[in-house]
């Protein structure tokens, strides 16, 4: 979906792609709308029927990681920083920090959203699955429990910016590359109307 990430000094997933030395701040791209991707064969909107949300669990971790991994290896702009067991390795962390949000469809991890307070450190759709409102439905699980929310996405993530515009998110500032991949990003902020009001 985006590339929300969590990689910066000021930062708490966005999820960053996992390390043997990663930083607990550290956060890999993700995205629902984000991945440049051949796309897949559209998901019909029944499919979407079937859509549950849920705190992830430590056995979630295999499938987490597999969409992490799989996201890297079809963004061709992306570097590959870290082994697909260090991805799954990250998954874990992101999991057992209690950070991480499923979206399963029939039971079968789709995507996820990993969010420590205000910072969301990743949202990840799995491929074939981006466009079908999975992302969305976990980016508005996220807007209805806080404030303000904040993340991370590359500025090669065209998709993303989209999607997150879409969602009433603000661009808040960019860096030429203050990230483990070296890759130019955007901090994106969004409000709640109420917060807005307030100041």
């Amino acid at each position: 979906m985006t590339d929300a990430r969590a990689d910066k000094p000021d930062h708490p997933e966005g999820a960053a792609p996992p390390s043997s030395a990663l930083s607990p701040n550290q956060v890999a791209p993700s995205g629902p709308a984000a991945s440049p991707s051949p796309p897949a064969a559209p998901v019909p909107s029944p499919a979407l029927d079937n859509l549950t949300l849920r705190p992830a669990r430590t056995t979630d971790a295999g499938a987490v990681g597999a969409i992490l991994s799989d996201y890297t290896d079809h963004t061709p702009w992306l570097p590959r920083l870290h082994s697909r067991a260090e991805d799954i390795a990250h998954a874990g962390l992101l999991i057992d920090r209690g950070w991480t949000r499923l979206a399963l469809v029939d039971d079968v991890i789709r995507g996820f959203l990993a969010r420590e307070g205000a910072q969301i450190h990743a949202l990840y759709v799995a491929r074939g699955w981006r466009g079908a409102g999975i992302g969305a439905r976990l980016l508005r699980g996220a807007m209805a429990e806080c404030a303000r929310l904040d993340l991370w996405t590359f500025v090669a993530n065209d998709a993303a910016q989209r999607f997150y515009r879409r969602h009433g998110f603000a661009e808040a500032r960019r860096t030429a590359g203050e990230n483990d991949e070296g890759l130019p990003d955007i901090l994106f902020s969004w409000r709640s109307a109420r917060e807005t009001a307030h100041g």
